[in-house]
Formats: C-alpha cells, sequence, structure tokens
C-alpha cells in the first residue's frame, strides 16, 4: 500500500490522526495530516482504508503496489 496525502485540501477534522495514530498525525500549527508512513505495513492496511474513508474531503489517498 502506498499512501498520499494533500495537505492543500486537509482541513484538519483529525479522522486519519484517530483512526491510524501510527500512520497519521496532524500538524501542530494548523491541524492539516501529517503522514507518518507512506507505505505502512499491512497489519495497518484496513485501518487505512477507513481513514481514507472517514476523510470529509478526500485529502488521502491509498493504492495497492
Amino acid at each position: 500500500m502506498q499512501i498520499t496525502v494533500d495537505a492543500e485540501v486537509c482541513v484538519g477534522s483529525g479522522q486519519c490522526a484517530l483512526a491510524v495514530p501510527d500512520v497519521f498525525d496532524q500538524d501542530e500549527t494548523d491541524g492539516t495530516v501529517v503522514l507518518l508512513e507512506a507505505s505502512p505495513a499491512e497489519e495497518f492496511h484496513r485501518e487505512v482504508d477507513e481513514a481514507v474513508g472517514r476523510c470529509p474531503v478526500r485529502a488521502i489517498t491509498a493504492t495497492e503496489h
């Protein structure tokens, strides 16, 4: 799995960081998404898919290799 984020689109809802804190965080200044792991371990794939679905502005993309 490969993850990309668009911080310019992000509204800082934090749903991704709540869903998978090992993969996503939020910028302390403006709350936008911070990607901690662009290629997470397989154990996180289900949660990443949930985070993608929770994002209200579709700022996260996850693709399979």
